[in-house]
């Protein structure tokens, strides 16, 4: 009888214990999160349009089409104070994505050698990664650019006593000097060589891993891909006739004339960010490293390869696969890092957008702008990383 009980108390139950059902309590829970969420929206924008009206401020982006007004002290693209608000964000946005560039393949190249120095068996070569490894990731960004500001850049010499250096390049507190390239009529043939060349290589490299899982020979990839690269722009060179002459910089009094200058701004922001973030991929390479099992270099050694081959065709392949994940952070680190670029005038995209939001007051409009750009752009490359990530995943049999 008191099974029988319980029996049927359970199945008077469900009216009862309504409220305790998973999924209901899960329904309720996202209603009421959605309807909060659309609320917090509806009083931000109200909030947001009533204050706009309170300050006669009128919203939209037409305001892009007016005349910027004001320099912009290094530009990619033909500007001048005559252009639109929108041709100087434009501006900004070349700048940030050249600077993110270059540093990004700085970064690269420097943070994978100190992370297979650090695991160096030569005592003062790995101290010496310990140390720079140690003490750039310990130091505020900001701190880095001020550093190479205005504790290196600040401290050359003025422009009549420019260190001289090699191809007839200066370098002072204006900053470094050096000539400027001026390609001739056939020059187009350099570039097109140049693709050849990058074509051929990729064809070569498919065909050498063909032809090594086929027969287990090892065909010079790098030796024949750098001789392409490199040698098909040079035969298109002479073949040209040498269509390229020089604008050299020469010193004058107070200035010096002629060729290609980079500004003092755009180095200590460059070079902050490259030795910055460097310190942070020589972990994740070094981390990466550590992660392929030792068993891999025993059978490397077993089959005659040497450290440097081991290393270069053994170990990083492996090792690629742990390290991609983690390097995307610090790439996407590096390009949001270049907005410190406006503490020392540099006009990336913040700072040429900071004058144009001092000069309209369309502060929605420019912060806007500036989240869809920076969220287009480390979109943009965690998708290259992740299609990069997925060709040199392991393949499984």
């Amino acid at each position: 009888m008191a099974t029988q009980d319980i029996a049927e108390s359970g199945r008077e139950s469900p009216g009862v214990s309504f409220l305790y059902d998973p999924k209901i309590r899960g329904i309720v829970y996202q209603a009421v999160v959605f309807i909060a969420i659309i609320g917090l929206i509806y009083w931000i924008v109200g909030n947001t349009v009533a204050n706009l009206q309170r300050a006669n401020i009128a919203s939209g982006f037409s305001f892009l089409k007016g005349r910027a007004g004001f320099d912009v002290s290094e530009s990619l693209i033909a500007y001048s104070s005559d252009s639109t608000y929108a041709r100087a964000l434009l501006v900004g946005v070349l700048n940030t994505l050249y600077v993110a560039a270059i540093g990004i393949v700085t970064a690269s190249i420097i943070g994978f050698l100190v992370g297979i120095g650090r695991l160096s068996r030569n005592w003062l070569i790995a101290k010496i990664c310990l140390v720079y490894v140690e003490v750039f990731r310990n130091i505020p960004t900001l701190l880095v650019i001020f550093f190479w500001y205005f504790g290196v850049l600040s401290v050359l010499p003025e422009v009549r006593e420019s260190y001289s250096l090699p191809f007839s390049s200066f370098l002072n507190k204006r900053g470094l000097f050096f000539p400027d390239p001026v390609w001739g009529d056939k020059a187009w043939l350099i570039g097109v060589a140049v693709l050849v060349g990058l074509a051929l290589s990729v064809l070569v490299s498919r065909w050498a891993r063909s032809r090594q899982m086929a027969t287990g020979q090892i065909f010079p990839v790098y030796r024949t891909a750098a001789a392409l690269i490199f040698g098909l722009p040079l035969l298109a060179f002479i073949l040209a006739g040498f269509p390229l002459s020089f604008n050299y910089p020469k010193l004058g009094t107070f200035n010096l004339a002629g060729g290609s200058q980079v500004r003092p701004e755009f180095l200590a922001l460059f070079l902050a960010l490259s030795f910055y973030t460097a310190s942070f991929i020589a972990e994740v390479v070094r981390a990466g490293i550590l992660g392929v099992s030792k068993g891999q270099t025993e059978a490397a050694s077993a089959l005659g390869l040497r450290p440097g081959q081991t290393m270069r065709q053994v170990v990083v392949p492996q090792a690629l696969r742990i390290i991609i994940p983690p390097l995307t952070n610090q790439y996407l680190n590096l390009i949001k890092n270049s907005s410190l670029a406006i503490a020392i005038g540099f006009p990336d995209l913040v700072a040429v957008g900071g004058t144009i939001l001092n000069q309209t007051g369309q502060a929605i409009e420019i912060v806007a702008i500036w989240m869809a750009i920076y969220l287009g752009i480390s979109l943009a490359t965690s998708a290259f990383m992740n299609w990069f990530n997925g060709k040199m995943a392991l393949v499984e049999r």
